[in-house]
């Protein structure tokens, strides 16, 4: 069917303008983090990947350069470039206005990943140049910036042509700026991931990674035919599955919805998410609309099988997705989200879009597969019998063991019960827990010492989890409660401290300690993780002390082999073993002075990489999860 290319200079609608994005990044990209920076990147893709979804593009490159720019090109219509009702060239606009995009103009984009038509002109504010060449109408029309301002003199108000082309599509390159972000290394494993995760989402898009940083450059070819099918065998490439992937889609509402999942013999669920191609991290009306319709069918069924009797109450939601791998994705024309990252979808027409489909497809699957369905309602049996359980276990253990938060024998509370300047320090071993407790600051930081490694939580069972002291104790000095999959006791508006951070020994025990407190919280706080309240301490592995000179604490085997560089004369060199070598004056100037101190913020970056490396982590395959925990103790960045 030939499309009508309205896409041109009237479709660029102008809101305000782009002051606002170098004074608070973090309202436009989440964070200045290695997650803001990738994100950076993951904006002017979805750009182009709006253009595939209107059927103008079928290839994105993506380039990491050896100068730490980054290239995006597409072969899609190119930006228009024609002359805007403001008198100039409507690419000038897109790039340098915030909210001018073809996003707000319908016959341009019927639906849009970058909605708020943002994208273009943040990246092009955040970055210390950008580079910008359209090629459309014959031409390549050629546009520079650098922070945000055009240095490239328009001719009558259009952008100059360069060079002549019958090729359509736009290129952009840019480089970070390093006086907005703590780091401008892309983390290529992160793109990958996310680029990876966007081809199955676009089954007839092709994305070309090339990592040209690299003595040898990494060139990888994202095509991924079979959708979301594909999506969900690998999520569970390495797990037992129960049956074969179903997959179904419909419209509804306006909204196109399009469902895949499977369950495996896991005791969890991983339901994900996406719309107009965005990973929505926490979720939102798409998925509440389908974990809603599913719960009702499957408790249809089992009643009508007899598997549930007259007197027995109905499976839970949770009961009926123990096991499933499921991916809901849905194309949106006017989606609303939480805030710019798009971290939760807010529309209530997606819910009944996903419900009505779901409803209708999901029946006509089962009618048609009766064994699927026999070994769906054993997933959900099974879970029932094992919550009925743990919830007697649950209510004995809560309702014997309640202590009051400051009698707990552990904890060094401090003074202030103002949440939002208070931290916690989760220290691991007494003999850094005594050292901290005499170097903290009373008034805001509390310290938690934990003897030893602290339970698996994805491999235990709830009456386990609840009955290890040290898990006990974290939840009770937290003061938020937790939640499982069979409700949900927690609430964040309770949280005592701001900031809760992780202090473990420098090495790969600590890294492991260090690990297992994340698997704890992504699986019964993740909203600790979502809101940016878990950290990692940096503790330095080594004192240099050289003859002349000041002392200087370095943090890794990266930073000593530097210092030897640099150093001319002797030193002396310390090396810590642990926390509890430090005294109290040395941990307070390394690890807990907020003035001195480094702490890496721990994120979700996206949903393949948050599943496979928490099934790394969390799962029975030991010696992938001992090489990573090892790489990454020596990492900066520990970003799930």
């Amino acid at each position: 069917m030939a499309k009508k290319n309205t896409y041109d200079a009237d479709s660029i609608s102008v809101l305000e303008g782009l002051e606002a994005v170098r004074k608070r990044p973090g309202m436009y990209i989440g964070s200045v983090s290695t997650k803001g920076l990738n994100h950076l990147i993951y904006e002017i893709v979805d750009n182009a990947v709006d253009e595939h979804l209107a059927g103008f593009c079928n290839k994105i490159s993506v380039f990491l350069e050896k100068d730490g720019s980054a290239t995006v090109e597409d072969n899609g219509r190119g930006v228009p470039v024609g002359m805007h009702q403001k008198g100039i060239s409507a690419a000038r606009l897109v790039y340098t206005t915030l909210h001018a995009g073809g996003k707000f103009d319908d016959s341009a984009y019927k639906t849009s990943g970058g909605l708020h038509g943002v994208g273009s002109s943040v990246v092009n504010a955040l970055s210390e140049y950008m580079d910008v060449k359209i090629s459309r109408d014959g031409g390549v029309h050629h546009d520079r910036y650098e922070r945000g301002i055009p240095v490239v003199e328009l001719e009558d108000g259009l952008l100059p042509v360069i060079a002549k082309t019958r090729k359509t599509g736009t290129l952009v390159n840019f480089l970070p700026d390093g006086e907005i972000f703590e780091k401008t290394k892309f983390k290529a494993d992160e793109v990958k991931s996310r680029l990876h995760e966007t081809a199955y989402l676009n089954p007839e898009l092709t994305i070309i990674f090339e990592d040209r940083r690299r003595e040898q450059t990494e060139h990888i070819e994202f095509h991924e035919p079979d959708g979301i099918i594909g999506f969900i065998k690998d999520m569970n490439q390495k797990k037992e599955v129960i049956h074969e992937p179903v997959y179904f889609k419909g419209e509804a509402e306006g909204i196109e919805v399009e469902v895949a999942f499977q369950y495996v013999n896991e005791f969890h669920e991983n339901v994900l998410g996406f719309c107009n191609n965005i990973y929505n991290a926490e979720g939102g009306t798409h998925l509440t609309g389908f974990k809603t319709t599913f719960t009702t069918v499957i408790n249809q069924y089992a009643r009508e099988l007899g598997i549930l009797k007259e007197k027995d109450s109905n499976f839970t939601g949770a009961d009926i997705r123990n096991g499933m791998t499921a991916i809901v994705s849905v194309k949106h024309p006017d989606p609303r989200f939480e805030g710019q990252t798009k971290t939760k979808l807010d529309n209530p027409d997606a819910s009944k879009a996903t419900g009505k489909v779901t409803g209708e497809e999901i029946v006509r699957y089962f009618d048609r597969n009766l064994e699927t369905l026999k070994k769906v309602i054993g997933c959900a049996e099974k879970a029932a019998k094992i919550r009925k359980t743990e919830e007697r276990a649950k209510t004995n253990l809560l309702t014997k063991q309640k202590y009051s938060f400051d009698s707990n024998g552990k904890l060094a509370n401090c003074e202030s019960r103002d949440a939002s300047k208070c931290e916690i320090f989760i220290v691991e071993g007494d003999s850094a827990g005594g050292s901290a407790k005499t170097a903290r600051d009373r008034m805001y930081q509390a310290i938690l010492p934990i003897r030893g490694k602290i339970l698996n939580v994805e491999k235990a069972s709830i009456d386990k989890v609840l009955a290890n002291a040290e898990i006990k104790t974290m939840i009770n000095a937290f003061g938020c409660g937790f939640s499982e999959g069979y409700g949900n006791d927690f609430d964040i508006s309770k949280l005592r401290y701001d900031k809760i951070i992780i202090m473990a020994d420098a090495d790969v025990d600590g890294a492991h300690i260090s690990t297992l407190l994340l698997t704890l919280f992504y699986r019964f706080m993740p909203e600790l993780i979502f809101e940016g309240h878990v950290y990692i301490a940096m503790p330095p592995l080594y004192k240099a002390m050289p003859k002349k000179g000041e002392e200087e604490y370095l943090y890794d085997d990266k930073a000593l082999e530097q210092y030897r560089k640099r150093q001319t004369g002797p030193f002396t060199l310390q090396r810590y073993k642990g926390l509890g070598e430090m005294d109290a004056e040395q941990l307070w100037e390394t690890t807990l002075n907020p003035e001195t101190r480094m702490l890496k913020l721990v994120e979700i970056e996206d949903a393949r990489m948050a599943s496979s490396v928490t099934e790394m982590l969390m799962g029975s395959d030991v010696p992938p999860r001992r090489a990573f925990i090892y790489e990454n103790a020596a990492e900066a960045e520990l970003d799930i």
